[in-house]
């Protein structure tokens, strides 16, 4: 396929979208209705349709609409690439633009310009003030990509001779002494020897850093509370040489779980809900909770429009509700950690503060300690990864 015709079918895909198609739908069935594109065709296909997803309103607002083309062309206009070259009509390229299409609009202003959602703009601005527009337009590219030195299976420079040996260019990122960046030779990776052999995981540098913040020891009995595809879990088990309990709501989540751990060599044991009240309590547990997705919009741009107020006040009932239950698993003395991957702080440094004030009200008038915050950190895209936050506190050795 011509590069332009691959903005055809890039197209065609989003007008799936519009007709109700999630992105994954959409592109699986135009590739299925087109079996003659090849893999590097799909891949280009799938990288226009996620650039659009990226800076929906921007393009929309450029490009007059949020028809697939209209999308198309706003997209190539905020990248400032001559649209003629694409909509040139030639074999499979998008049809020529009419008059009406050459006309273009003026730039949009924020919250339009750095594709937030205008009733989440207020939130970013209250918590970021003039890095807020930094962030989101950040946000509005394409996330590195980043990957975990195993420890359990290799030291960081040697793995990146062995990925450089089968033409993959990884460099050492700052957020984590685990992180590798990848600058080239990205869509090879699952093929390579170190990621075969487990020396090395895909994995966010800042989702790295929330592990890195952990006060981890071996021997530690540690349980990652909602462990979904136990990232996390087989960061920690690398880190302390000991067994990890990993633990979800939906354990499906979990069910690549036990081939990802035998390839790196890690010991996780897998605790189903309907078991979690019979474990004993844990010197470590990690709640990287459920949430809006807000510092991970680069690689799922759909979360970023389908999030509304009603669905971030259930994330932050549901977050609650996590934290209270996951801080009776903590054993005395032991140490609780709350993570999300969001930039707002009605998840993160809020959810905090109302846990201590309704942990100190059940503790009134007991002596003795209470429950106090180690660290606390917000990562934003500044920093290189995703935006994560993370806090680690301690619990109390006298309990009621």
């Amino acid at each position: 396929m011509t590069p332009a015709a691959r903005y055809g079918a890039a197209i065609a895909v989003l007008d799936r979208m519009n007709a109700g198609d999630r992105a994954e739908a959409a592109l699986s069935g135009w590739s299925r209705a087109n079996r003659y594109a090849g893999s590097k065709d799909r891949a280009a296909i799938r990288d226009h349709v996620f650039d659009v997803l990226r800076r929906r309103a921007s393009a929309a607002a450029l490009g007059g609409g949020t028809t697939g083309r209209q999308l198309i062309l706003g997209l190539l206009r905020a990248r400032g690439e001559a649209p003629e070259d694409v909509f040139s009509g030639i074999g499979y390229a998008p049809s020529v633009l009419e008059p009406a299409e050459r006309v273009v609009p003026d730039r949009p202003h924020p919250p339009v310009s750095l594709d937030c959602p205008k009733w989440l703009w207020p939130r970013f601005e209250a918590a970021y003030g003039t890095r807020a527009a930094d962030i989101l337009g950040l946000m509005q590219s394409r996330a590195p990509v980043f990957l975990r030195v195993n420890l359990a299976r290799a030291v960081r420079d040697d793995a990146v001779r062995a990925l450089a040996r089968e033409g993959i260019v990884a460099v050492a990122h700052p957020l984590s002494d685990t992180a590798l960046q990848v600058t080239a030779g990205a869509r090879q990776i699952q093929r390579a020897t170190a990621y075969q052999e487990g020396q090395v995981e895909l994995q966010d540098a800042a989702s790295q850093a929330v592990v890195d913040a952990l006060p981890l020891a071996p021997g530690q009995r540690v349980l990652d509370y909602c462990a979904g595809g136990g990232g996390k879990s087989l960061a920690i088990a690398a880190r302390t040489g000991s067994p990890v309990h990993a633990h979800d709501i939906a354990p499906a989540r979990m069910r690549d779980l036990p081939e990802r751990a035998r390839r790196a060599g890690a010991a996780i044991r897998m605790i189903a809900p309907e078991r979690m009240g019979a474990e004993a309590a844990f010197d470590l547990v990690l709640c990287d909770a459920p949430c809006s997705g807000s510092g991970s919009w680069r690689r799922d741009p759909e979360g970023k429009w389908a999030l509304t107020p009603g669905k971030l006040e259930a994330y932050i009932d549901t977050q609650r509700d996590i934290l209270a239950r996951a801080s009776g698993l903590v054993a005395p003395g032991g140490v609780l950690a709350y993570a999300t991957c969001s930039l707002l702080p009605a998840e993160n440094g809020d959810q905090i503060d109302r846990f201590l004030r309704d942990q100190a009200a059940d503790r009134s008038g007991i002596q003795g300690d209470s429950w106090h915050v180690i660290n606390a950190r917000q990562f934003t895209p500044l920093e290189g990864g995703d935006g994560f936050y993370v806090a680690v506190l301690r619990k109390p050795e006298i309990q009621p």
